[in-house]
């Protein structure tokens, strides 16, 4: 079974990249904004989809970034197969849900949002040098954050 992701990669105009900081099932992520593709779907509706789902924000789909192309197992059902396609993204409008300054700095609404769902997020930007593949959790993620610093150099 394939499990597709969509994520997108924002850089602001602070040379800060976005991330996703996760409670899922008990185990934190840090990970690129986006989601699972649903049927009928395509990869930049997913993509749009997504930012207005978790961060009630606009975006226009730039360029494709990645998709991968290695096998992954799924971290939490090792019977899928995760392919995931990353694309650069810019906000049309201001971001308006709390940006954290912290890893995991959830507020009280997120925590039960976790005891109802079994998983909740924050976000946050991370400075350029500060940002490595150490900053994200997921496999794929790693790779892509290294592409990143490569094609960001300047």
């Amino acid at each position: 079974m394939f499990n597709v992701r969509v994520y997108g990669i924002l850089i602001n105009e602070k040379k800060q990249v976005l991330v996703s900081d996760e409670f899922i099932r008990g185990g934190y992520y840090t990970k690129f904004c986006g989601g699972g593709l649903e049927k009928g779907e395509g990869t930049i509706d997913c993509l749009k989809r997504e930012f207005m789902e978790e961060m009630n924000l606009k975006v226009d789909v730039t360029s494709h970034l990645y998709t991968t192309d290695f096998y992954q197992q799924s971290a939490f059902n090792p019977a899928h197969q995760i392919i995931s396609i990353y694309y650069y993204v810019r906000a049309l409008e201001n971001i308006g849900v709390p940006l954290r300054t912290q890893p995991f700095q959830f507020d009280d609404e997120q925590l039960t949002a976790y005891t109802q769902t079994g998983e909740t997020e924050t976000f946050r930007f991370i400075d350029w040098d500060d940002f490595t593949a150490e900053m994200v959790t997921l496999p794929i993620d790693k790779i892509v954050a290294n592409m990143i610093k490569l094609n960001n150099r300047s």
